[in-house]
């Protein structure tokens, strides 16, 4: 009996934590609220928020079937762009932080659940940290690469690294519709919500 009842809690405590996990709430199912001031680090935020917000409902929903779809042979499969976008999405907070980014380590395997929420958690924490910076001059983006190191400006990062990630947002949404799964209809980019 007493191994039936240790069983049954095991199960349950299981389930549990696996529906935790599935129910964590993540950035940007609607865009946070515009800061109060506009200063330089407050717009790059926003600009970060609006891309976290797209790419939010961009990802969500997709099938592992989604995932696969190539719009050509030569054209980045879904999986594909996202993994392009998690890596934009490193730099991204990296230049928030001050840090390089360092192309010489082995990308860390991941699933695409976590992915997904490690890229838009990098989005949510470089707006945070943008959201107070005094100095995007400090924000430089550094590389680090077998073949030796490079440095950019943070102009750089605006029409690189952010507007790229925008970009690809915008493609997998063009490549999901193509697979058949379009984008949710009530999604509001201008008022950065989901109708009702």
């Amino acid at each position: 009996m007493k191994l039936y009842f240790s069983l049954l809690a095991i199960l349950v405590i299981s389930f549990t934590l696996a529906q935790e996990v599935m129910n964590e709430k993540l950035p940007y199912d609607k865009i946070p609220e515009a800061p109060s001031q506009y200063t330089p680090g407050t717009v790059v935020a926003r600009m970060i928020d609006g891309l976290g917000f797209r790419y939010f409902w961009a990802t969500e929903g997709l099938s592992d079937e989604d995932l696969e779809y190539r719009p050509s042979e030569e054209g980045r499969t879904i999986t594909e762009t996202m993994d392009h976008i998690y890596s934009l999405s490193t730099t991204i907070l990296n230049s928030a932080k001050n840090q390089p980014t360092d192309f010489s380590a082995e990308p860390e395997e991941l699933t695409m659940i976590e992915k997904r929420k490690r890229t838009l958690g990098n989005f949510k924490n470089a707006s945070d940290l943008f959201k107070v910076s005094k100095n995007l001059a400090e924000h430089k983006i550094v590389f680090i690469r077998k073949n030796g190191n490079a440095e950019f400006p943070f102009w750089n990062l605006i029409n690189g690294h952010i507007e790229d990630a925008v970009w690809h947002a915008g493609q997998i949404v063009m490549m999901r519709r193509a697979a058949g799964n379009p984008f949710n209809s009530k999604v509001n980019l201008f008022m950065g919500n989901v109708k009702q």
